[in-house]
């Protein structure tokens, strides 16, 4: 069985990486964005109230996102969760922002 592989490096082996902690307020959920100064190669979304993450990394389907729910189970969510854009802006989709929770989001780039 052949594995196709590809490598990829950091410009001036400099790495980035943002975290981040909040929380919502009550107001409805909204699409929000964030801008971290660079172009994320993954990102992980974790609504810490309720327990629910949601992963997307460079190479996977702009379209997934691999989600885990409180009681652990794994699925590959299809919702376009977590998109970045070429210009490195991170949109995460309303349906995950609840509102009231508390949130952190780890992007590496």
């Amino acid at each position: 069985m052949g594995i196709a592989t590809s490598n990829i490096t950091q410009t001036g082996g400099v790495a980035n990486y943002c975290v981040m902690a909040f929380t919502t307020d009550a107001v409805a959920a909204a699409d929000t964005t964030f801008d971290f100064g660079f172009k994320p190669r993954e990102v992980k979304f974790v609504n810490i109230t309720d327990r629910l993450t949601y992963e997307w990394a460079e190479g996977i389907p702009a379209t997934n996102t691999l989600d885990t729910a409180a009681a652990g189970t794994r699925t590959l969510g299809n919702s376009t969760t977590i998109a970045v854009s070429s210009a490195g802006i991170v949109t995460v989709k309303a349906a995950a922002m609840v509102a009231s929770k508390a949130f952190y989001v780890v992007a590496v780039g």
